[in-house]
């Protein structure tokens, strides 16, 4: 936890805020917080500042907060993404707040099994705990939000070009010679498939709306690695901070 991510339910007055839960668990046994020590706070969807250890008891502590700077500038990158299998999915979404990514949609694919999107791993509850775990990883305090599209075709037909418009697009596809560009400025977006790539049919669809198939590389990343791989790839150079 670099960052203590603060609820509006946990404060007490205008600045003091009392923690119980994970994050007070954290506070003791792994930073060690003492009473006077000052801790960096952010205020979810809020601002980023810092607080100051008032009182510890034995299932709570109580923090004085300063909120003065704001949240680190977002990745300008919507993701496209097809399910992942539930057991990634967690990580992913961690991933995807910590790189300050802030739109992702979850979509379907022909190498989806329908089984997946019965998941409780896709309960606004778990996404938004992943997140928040995530974002506090990163230093952010901004939530991103999560879209699930269920049809792939009426998806990219109906709704792709309108949410990205004015947007370069992207998918990654490994079966390119259309090398990953670097040093981008302006915001895209970028569609990742599932394990073993979308099939044909999907990549086609996608380049008949404009999505320019890119590849990575020689070796084939999992999910997982390739987000961060393809979003440092993309901003390297960029004054985004990441």
């Amino acid at each position: 936890m670099n960052l203590l991510l603060l609820h509006p339910a946990d404060y007490i007055s205008k600045d003091c805020v009392e923690i119980y839960d994970y994050r007070f668990q954290h506070l003791m046994t792994i930073h060690k917080v003492t009473k006077n020590q000052t801790i960096k706070v952010g205020l979810i969807n809020q601002k980023v500042g810092t607080g100051e250890v008032c009182e510890i008891y034995n299932d709570k502590i109580r923090l004085k907060i300063t909120l003065i700077e704001n949240s680190p500038n977002e990745t300008p990158l919507n993701l496209v993404l097809a399910l992942p299998r539930p057991k990634m999915l967690n990580r992913i979404l961690q991933t995807v707040a910590t790189v300050g990514i802030k739109n992702l949609v979850l979509v379907n694919s022909y190498k989806v099994e329908k089984s997946y999107w019965q998941s409780p791993h896709l309960s606004d509850e778990n996404i938004q705990q992943q997140l928040v775990l995530g974002l506090e990883q990163g230093k952010d305090t901004i939530l991103p939000k999560v879209y699930l599209k269920k049809r792939f075709k009426p998806f990219i037909e109906d709704e792709f070009n309108a949410m990205n418009e004015g947007r370069q697009t992207f998918v990654a596809h490994p079966n390119t010679q259309k090398a990953c560009p670097q040093n981008v400025t302006e915001p895209i977006t970028l569609v990742v498939g599932p394990e073993g790539g979308f099939i044909d049919y999907e990549i086609q669809l996608l380049n008949k709306m404009g999505c320019q198939s890119i590849n990575l590389g020689t070796r084939i990343l999992k999910v997982e690695q390739a987000i961060p791989a393809l979003v440092y790839r993309i901003f390297s150079n960029s004054t985004l901070g990441i």
